[in-house]
């Protein structure tokens, strides 16, 4: 009996050894996967590797308070706006859903905040008083060709009356003289009077040169019959008397090509305070997808954008005033593509990387320079390598700001390119002849790259894709950091979300980054189904945060003007090695001109360090600023919040 209870429970191993092997072969790239997954889970959180490579990790926000981060921005309370206005889905757009999120990284607070327009695409930068300035979004979401169902484009308004402006209602219909055909104006726009022009000879009247509007309009109804393929002079209805023969409508082709997003006018400061958005004077131009940047008064300039009827803004920029709150053009034309990465350079000069984020022609504003915008004059800045591939590429200006040097990180070919640069490219703005030399490339083509200034003087860069908009699964899920003595990159722990267009970062208060958004075109590598938006909010903790202390600040002055100096308590004086203020980012379409890093005077004494702000106003402009301190390992403190007014 024994024998054959021993035999049968012989077969019973032997059968289930074999089950088990052949489960283990059907299972075997499962059970390798399952098993790399643990491994790598455990290999990156030991100790010793997070303090050589850092730490990701992703913010669970509750379901009814997740949205599409399109733009973010760090204020002076240390919560975080994040702004999606509709975030680029039509049907909020069409139910007016326009969201925006305060979130708190510190409390881990998460609170909505009414939005007042869609501030999908907008442009934004922080103010002296620590407001945000908010300007331009979406008037109108594009068609492309197949979806247009009503002919349409723009008409040129004339008014020849020199006497009076005249006022084009929305819903305006204007009829074709040859053809007979009849569009609809979709905004009220007012058409300046005319201009008188006379012989300076002579002193006689030569002519009127008529005011100019620009609107678009739309065929009444649907189909291919209302195109139009020619120039035709367009009676506006409803004139009457002078004002019949004064105004008129001109239109090229009126057809049912495609149909670009178009912008608006409005303006918001939001109030980290109130927390909440304060309407202001409108821009004069509409514009979407612009970029604004500060200037050395205070004042704002904003530049470029699609306009109300889809068009490139041609080059009529303008600049805001924090205390009328009103916008007053520049007597200067300079056109560039849209969000044009814009910073102003410490002798109060724009200087223009080539970097920028769409729209535009491929031979208009493109080439990098330094614009001089009391002159109008634009030195270009030779060396540029992968000159064709500037779209979708980020901009950093390399810590410390004093030594002037800026960075231009990947890209890609101009529009839905498949062209991507694994390119960097660093220029020294204080060179006698300013050109671009290449710096450390990145492993893969890379466009719509994030990049951080960290308080060491060192840049985290990371995601980005290889093609448009993540085509193909082509997101690169590494990151690495920059160290700007040793001009070479280093990588450190991989992501864990992919990222690519709609994506950006920002650095906290805390000396860590986090990182929102992503906008894939597909979601398949077969590029068949729609891509989804990414709304995981991650934070990366870099490797200074997991040494055994840091140095600390307390006390001292929350207000320190330029040239002046600030002292505060702290048990590591003698370790601090250098101080830095940095300004607080606002980020969008791998955008951001805000964030910058200036050097501080540094002397210690027992118990103490005082800081000095550099005189410049260009260089330190007014404004909130983070101040970190760090130690002689590059460990910085937790920052102290200070103004300079």
């Amino acid at each position: 009996m024994k024998d054959g209870a021993s035999r049968r429970r012989a077969r019973r191993i032997a059968i289930g050894t074999v089950v088990v092997l052949a489960l283990a072969g059907m299972n075997g790239p499962w059970l390798y996967r399952f098993g790399s997954a643990k491994y790598h889970e455990y290999k990156i959180n030991r100790p010793e590797y997070k303090a050589e490579n850092g730490k990701w990790d992703v913010i669970d926000f509750p379901e009814d308070m997740r949205l599409n981060t399109i733009h973010a921005a760090l204020l002076r309370t240390g919560k975080i706006l994040l702004v999606a206005g509709s975030g680029n889905k039509q049907k909020n757009f069409d139910a007016k859903k326009f969201d925006t999120r305060l979130y708190d990284p510190v409390k881990k607070t998460i609170k909505k905040i009414p939005t007042p327009a869609d501030l999908f695409c907008t442009g934004h930068t922080q103010l002296a008083d620590g407001n945000l300035l908010i300007a331009g979004g979406t008037k109108k979401y594009e068609k492309l060709k197949g979806d247009v169902t009503k002919a349409g484009g723009l008409m040129i308004v004339h008014n020849e009356d020199p006497d009076a402006p005249k006022t084009i209602k929305a819903g305006t219909k204007f009829t074709g003289k040859k053809n007979g055909k009849t569009f609809v104006s979709d905004i009220n726009i007012t058409v300046e009077r005319a201009k008188k022009v006379f012989d300076p000879n002579t002193g006689k009247f030569l002519r009127n040169d008529p005011g100019l509007g620009r609107v678009y309009v739309e065929a009444q109804k649907s189909g291919t019959t209302y195109e139009t393929g020619t120039q035709d002079n367009y009676r506006v209805q409803g004139l009457t008397g002078a004002d019949a023969r004064n105004v008129y409508g001109i239109a090229q082709k009126l057809a049912l090509d495609k149909k670009d997003f178009q912008g608006i006018k409005d303006s918001f400061e939001f109030d980290p305070i109130a927390e909440k958005y304060i309407k202001v004077d409108p821009m004069n131009e509409a514009r979407w997808y612009p970029t604004l940047t500060t200037l050395s008064d205070g004042k704002v300039l904003s530049v470029s954008g699609l306009d109300d009827i889809g068009q490139l803004v041609p080059g009529k920029n303008e600049v805001y005033d924090p205390k009328t709150k009103k916008w007053t053009y520049l007597k200067d034309i300079r056109q560039f593509p849209t969000y044009p990465a814009l910073f102003q350079m410490e002798n109060g000069k724009i200087f223009y990387s080539g970097a920028n984020a769409g729209y535009g022609p491929d031979d208009v504003g493109r080439k990098p320079g330094v614009w001089d915008l009391t002159t109008n004059k634009f030195r270009k800045i030779p060396g540029l390598s992968d000159p064709n591939m500037m779209e979708t590429a980020n901009t950093v200006e390399l810590p410390p700001a004093q030594n002037q040097k800026y960075m231009v990180i990947g890209g890609g070919g101009v529009g839905e390119s498949k062209l991507s640069s694994k390119k960097t490219r660093i220029v020294d703005l204080k060179d006698a002849s300013p050109h671009f030399v290449d710096g450390p490339e990145l492993e893969k083509g890379t466009r719509y790259p994030q990049a951080s200034v960290l308080p060491d003087d060192s840049v985290l860069v990371s995601g980005g894709s290889e093609d448009y908009r993540g085509r193909g699964d082509s997101n690169i899920r590494q990151a690495r950091i920059y160290d700007t003595r040793t001009d070479a990159f280093r990588r450190v722990a991989d992501p864990l979300v992919g990222r690519n267009y709609h994506s950006g970062s920002l650095l906290l208060p805390d000396g860590r980054v986090l990182f929102f958004g992503s906008d894939s075109l597909y979601a398949d590598k077969a590029n068949t189904k729609p891509g989804e938006f990414e709304q995981r909010i991650e934070i990366y903790t870099p490797p200074y945060l997991y040494r055994d202390s840091r140095p600390a600040l307390e006390g001292g002055e929350k207000t320190i003007a330029r040239g002046s100096s600030a002292t505060y308590r702290t048990d590591h004086a003698s370790s601090i090695k250098t101080a830095r203020l940095i300004r607080p980012s606002a980020s969008t379409h791998v955008t951001d001109v805000d964030q910058t890093s200036i050097a501080l005077g540094l002397k210690k004494s027992a118990g103490s360090v005082t800081v000095t702000v550099p005189k410049n106003r260009a260089l330190v402009e007014s404004g909130w600023y983070m101040l970190f301190v760090t130690d002689d390992e590059g460990t910085p403190s937790k920052a102290q919040w200070v103004h300079v007014p």
